[in-house]
């Protein structure tokens, strides 16, 4: 864990997790940490007791968690094309259910291809990187057929996709996606999707990313990226009154 502009951690977490495809921090600082590869389940890091729990059951890794204000806990199974929850504040581990998916592949709006990145709204509303139908998916709760938002098959094809492995929806409902295979971050805005970091193609230069995996924001609207085929991770530096771009911290 590093704290703001620090360049050596202040804490490591020590655990018995292997494989880790994906984790999740809470408002409070607990970390949601994927097991599933080795060890078939999602464990909890508490940051008041400094200790691991156990949280959910899974037979392979999340490569997306999420836990929404209901206190429900999203896990996305790329190998397993769908996605599963549980409530936290279940008193006892009980099954799994689905969220999206059939559990097998498909296009269908009902089906998911290999999901990766996830989030759910306040509305708990759930939206889906379907990574191997190069689409993002929204599910209402209770629905089973997803509504495609971006990428292949939407009504509003302003953007097309390749392997979109990430997903943020910001406080203005703008969604920002990573766009693996395009080595970019594209966004939503008022006249449908545009790119925003990565846009001059794949490379290794400040502006440039390679297969970038997943991403996050600060509190001041700085994000950070993990450019995965690069080893690094990037900072870029939200400028308002630039009309939303942002630019390279070195």
């Amino acid at each position: 864990m590093w704290h703001e502009e620090n360049v050596n951690p202040t804490k490591i977490i020590y655990g018995n997790f292997t494989e880790s495809r994906s984790l999740f921090v809470t408002s409070n600082g607990d970390i949601y940490i994927d097991d599933g590869n080795k060890n078939s389940q999602v464990q909890k890091w508490s940051a008041q007791t400094n200790l691991f729990a156990i949280v959910m059951n899974v037979n392979s890794s999340c490569f997306g968690l999420f836990v929404d204000i209901s206190d429900t806990l999203y896990c996305s199974m790329f190998n397993h094309h769908h996605v599963l929850k549980r409530s936290l504040k279940d008193s006892v581990m009980t099954l799994n259910r689905v969220a999206a998916g059939t559990g097998i592949r498909g296009s269908t709006s009902n089906q998911l291809n290999s999901p990766r990145g996830i989030l759910v709204d306040v509305n708990l509303d759930l939206y889906v990187t379907d990574c191997g139908n190069h689409r993002v998916q929204l599910f209402h709760p209770g629905e089973s057929n997803g509504i495609t938002l971006a990428g292949s098959g939407s009504l509003h094809p302003s953007i097309i996709l390749r392997f979109p492995s990430g997903i943020i929806l910001d406080a203005e409902k703008y969604l920002f996606i990573v766009d693996s295979y395009n080595q970019r971050i594209v966004a939503s805005g008022l006249n449908g999707f545009r790119c925003v970091v990565g846009c001059d193609g794949g490379g290794s230069q400040s502006n440039q990313l390679t297969s970038p995996f997943s991403f996050g924001f600060d509190r001041s609207g700085n994000m950070f990226v993990a450019d995965y085929s690069n080893h690094r991770i990037q900072k870029f530096q939200y400028f308002e009154e630039s009309c939303g771009k942002f630019r390279m911290i070195e």
